[in-house]
């Protein structure tokens, strides 16, 4: 089964969460809408991880706003402690292309470091570019599609996708994308 929790919350101005973390780590993204996060004011595409062992609240303060969350228990690497609490938005983040591909983009959202202990990443295809070759990993992946469509492979199974539409796929899951429509997808992925 899934070691982590996806959730898609939907919020109306007022709505509110109080949290105390544990020993999860939590992964939030602004979906739509807007809110602050202890204060801080986000706007759609604001995103925030909060490390195990705190404390934080979000209120929403737009109506249609939606937050995503990724959460699982955090799992220490020796002389690695948590890191910070961090926030960002994906529009200060460079988008690069994925294996040479500038039709299929890749913006890493957390850092490639063992202090997260998770990777998020936000994936952009133009319409008709692919993921260019079938993939398969040793970790489970969740995603949520935030705009545009495509189909998605999982194992030997084809699937239509679009905005809104959540996946989760096992270890050792094969997997491949390919956009289409008239505009580009874009989803965000969630990775151990």
């Amino acid at each position: 089964g899934a070691g982590i929790t996806q959730l898609l919350l939907k919020l109306e101005p007022g709505g509110q969460g109080n949290v105390q973390t544990g020993p999860d780590e939590w992964f939030l993204y602004l979906v739509s809408g807007s809110g602050s996060l202890d204060g801080e004011a986000l706007a759609t595409g604001s995103y925030a991880w909060i490390p195990p062992d705190q404390s934080f609240s979000f209120d929403a303060t737009s109506p249609g706003t939606s937050l995503l969350i990724f959460r699982k228990t955090y799992e220490p690497l020796d002389g690695h402690p948590p890191g910070l609490r961090l926030t960002g938005h994906p529009d200060a983040i460079c988008a690069v292309p994925f294996l040479s591909d500038p039709h299929a983009r890749l913006q890493t959202l957390l850092p490639d470091h063992p202090s997260a202990d998770m990777a998020v990443n936000l994936f952009t295809y133009d319409p008709g570019a692919t993921l260019p070759f079938v993939e398969t990993h040793v970790m489970e992946h969740g995603m949520l599609f935030l705009e545009g469509g495509g189909v998605y492979r999982l194992g030997d199974d084809w699937h239509p996708v679009g905005a809104g539409d959540a996946i989760w796929m096992g270890p050792f899951c094969p997997q491949w994308c390919c956009a289409f429509g008239p505009g580009p997808a874009e989803y965000l992925i969630y990775k151990d």
